[in-house]
């Protein structure tokens, strides 16, 4: 199985952070949620959220809260959120044995063509001494917002899998979510330590590869 499957698998289906119908409630004040109610929706405890489930998100959790409080984030944390631009990007760095670790996690959203759904994105890289460092948690995550139902469920149905076929089952994969514009920039990781990128197009309801 490709690397990057596993890392998708894991990011969709370890997350129990749902309902029993496996969609998450989005709640919101005015006309629209905006990226904030979808992270809030996103990292809401579960009851039946299992240990493993919980450490996937406890980092980011724990600085969302302080964010929305407007509470000092612990130091090495940083989290800065666009309303605007619908974007979040998340920043974990520490130093420990003479290396450098940073958990890096990005969050967007698209408004789709049909003009009844949204697709929401949760994406967590892990990068050692700023070279990336596949961790257990690393996947690319996304969720299908329903406009009239005010819930959204998991979804791989994006039309990424199609890059990811091209990709050699010994070479790792990240994304990187737009803070502007709809694309996506894929990065390829080598064994030989070298990387290539290249853009995967929104095309109103997922992404085009070539």
């Amino acid at each position: 199985m490709k690397k990057y499957l596993f890392a998708v698998i894991l990011a969709c289906f370890s997350l129990s952070m749902a309902a029993q119908d496996g969609s998450i409630q989005v709640n919101y004040k005015g006309a629209k949620p905006t990226i904030s109610d979808f992270i809030t929706a996103f990292l809401a405890p579960s009851s039946d959220e299992e240990e493993c489930d919980g450490e996937a998100v406890n980092h980011i959790r724990n600085a969302w809260n302080c964010y929305l409080k407007g509470l000092k984030q612990e130091e090495g944390v940083s989290l800065n959120v666009d309303v605007k631009n619908g974007f979040a990007v998340y920043e974990n760095r520490r130093k420990y044995d003479g290396h450098e670790y940073l958990i890096k996690i990005e969050m967007c959203y698209w408004n789709l063509d049909d003009q009844k759904h949204k697709l929401f994105a949760y994406n967590y890289m892990s990068f050692e001494n700023g070279k990336y460092s596949a961790g257990q948690y690393d996947g690319l995550t996304l969720c299908k917002y329903d406009n009239a139902k005010k819930s959204m469920f998991y979804t791989s149905d994006a039309g990424v899998d199609t890059a990811m076929e091209a990709t050699a089952s010994d070479v790792w994969v990240t994304f990187a979510l737009p803070r502007s514009g709809k694309d996506l920039t894929i990065t390829r990781w080598l064994p030989s330590g070298l990387k290539s990128s290249e853009t995967l197009k929104w095309n109103g309801h997922g992404f085009n590869y070539k």
